[in-house]
C-alpha cells in the first residue's frame, strides 16, 4: 500500500509501509519512502526491521512500455541480495 505524501505534474512521492496485522491490532516493522513519475520510472529505498536485525533496500525502475527495474538489500552481515526484472505491457 503506497501512501502518497506530495503529488504534482513530475511524479509522487510516497510512503509504503510494511504493516503485519494480529488479531487485535497492527505493527509496522519498517517502511519504504519512494518517487514514481507519471511514466512509471522511480527510485525509492527502505528499511525492514521484523528479523534479528535491520534490512535496508534501495531500488530503482525505467518507465515506458518495457521497464527495467533493480534493487539490492542487506542486513550489513549474512542477509544480502539483488533482484532484475522486466516488465513488458501489452
Amino acid at each position: 500500500m503506497k501512501l502518497p505524501v506530495q503529488s504534482s505534474d513530475t511524479g509522487t512521492v510516497y510512503v509504503a509501509p510494511n504493516v503485519n496485522s494480529t488479531e487485535d491490532s497492527a505493527t509496522t516493522t519498517g517502511a519504504t519512502v519512494g518517487m514514481q513519475r507519471p511514466d512509471g520510472s522511480g527510485l525509492n529505498a527502505g528499511v525492514d526491521k521484523a528479523g534479528e536485525r535491520p534490512t535496508y533496500s534501495v531500488g530503482a525502475s525505467t518507465g515506458g512500455n518495457t521497464s527495467f527495474s533493480a534493487g539490492a538489500h542487506s542486513d550489513g552481515k549474512a542477509n544480502t541480495g539483488v533482484k532484475a526484472g522486466i516488465t513488458i505491457k501489452y
